[in-house]
Parts: structure tokens; C-alpha cells; sequence
């Protein structure tokens, strides 16, 4: 599956800001914007910095569900309450939509931003893309952009510790200390008497 770098942009930064715990300091907050070419990363004051958090918390939601209603339904509210009419734009010299107007607020454009690229993320690879994290204890949000659309892990770090501990499990299990039957004396001891 081919994803453009568009929607893709808005998808790692809805993961990305799903991660983050809602009492999260506006440096760190502004750090993750940064990260995702967001470059007017002030957030005005603490209620932008909270609202933005509140909408971290409804992007979290999204991920790691199966495709049905309720999915699509998440995604549909952001969407109704973040986006307005999509234009396009060619401000970097690459035309691609937009779905807010450059004057509004910049929480309103990232949760314009984070919305719609769920939306192409689920109508163009599948919801199984949002995927979340299967290692114990451990649930982070990321954007599957695998070939295969196979990925279980949100990096190769849990995918290895997850490995290491069925590993351990499976080792544990074979060397159960319940005393194994010699085969040898089990067959003997169930042959007639005169062919012992």
C-alpha cells in the first residue's frame, strides 16, 4: 500500500499526539508539533494546550478498532466538528487539500490536520492501519505504512521483547518440572510378563 506524504502527515500526528498523557507540559506538546512540520507550535495559553489534549484523548479512541460503525463514527465526529471546505493548496510548490483556512487557530488547523488524515488513512488502506500496540503493557497508537498491513508492534523493540517473553514462556512450559515417563520402561512394563 502507497501512502501519500499528505495524508500520511495528518495520521502520524493524530498517533502521535495519542500518545501523549492529557497532563503532558506545553514544551513537550509544542515538541511533538515541531516534529510533525508544524512550525507555529505556540499554543496560545493553557486552555489551548488542554483543548488540544481533549482532542488527543478522541484521536486515541480511534485506533486500534476494527472497521464498523463505531470506527467510522468517531471519525465522522472529528471530522463534522474540525474540517470545512477542503481547497487545495500549492504553498510548498506540491498542490494537496487543505481542510482549514491558514487564519484559523492553530489547534483548529491540527485537528483539521489529524481528522482528515484518519479518514484517508481508513478509506485508503484500511482501519487495521491504526493499529496498537499488542505487546503487554504497552499501548501505543501508531499508523501501520507495512507493504503488508501486518503490523502488530509500535517498534522493534516491543516486537523483540514481545518475542523474548513467548520465548521464555515456551521454555518454561517445556521444562515443566512434572517428571516425564521413560518411554523405554512404560513399554516394558506393558509387555507380557514372558517377554519382559
Amino acid at each position: 500500500m502507497q501512502f501519500n506524504h499528505y495524508s500520511m502527515h495528518g495520521a502520524h500526528l493524530a498517533a502521535d499526539l495519542a500518545n501523549l498523557e492529557r497532563n503532558t507540559p506545553a514544551h513537550l506538546v509544542r515538541a511533538v508539533l515541531r516534529g510533525h512540520a508544524v512550525v507555529e507550535t505556540e499554543l496560545d495559553n493553557d486552555a489551548a494546550r488542554t483543548d488540544l489534549l481533549r482532542w488527543a484523548d478522541r484521536l486515541d479512541a480511534c485506533f486500534g478498532l476494527p472497521a464498523d460503525d463505531r470506527l467510522y463514527g468517531l471519525v465522522n465526529a472529528l471530522l463534522a466538528e474540525s474540517t470545512g471546505s477542503p481547497y487545495i493548496s500549492a504553498h510548498d510548490g506540491r498542490p494537496h487539500l487543505h481542510y482549514r483556512l491558514p487564519d484559523s487557530g492553530v489547534v483548529a488547523r491540527i485537528k483539521a490536520i489529524t481528522s482528515s488524515g484518519l479518514a484517508q488513512v481508513i478509506c485508503g488502506g484500511g482501519a487495521d492501519r491504526l493499529g496498537r500496540c499488542e505487546r503487554a503493557r504497552c499501548e501505543v497508537a501508531f499508523v501501520d505504512v507495512s507493504r503488508n498491513g501486518r503490523r502488530s508492534y509500535c517498534s522493534v523493540r516491543c516486537a523483540n521483547t514481545a518475542a523474548v517473553a513467548r520465548h521464555r514462556a515456551t521454555a518454561a512450559e517445556m521444562a515443566d518440572p512434572a517428571p516425564l515417563r521413560d518411554v523405554r520402561s512404560h513399554h516394558r512394563d506393558s509387555l507380557p510378563s514372558g517377554h519382559r
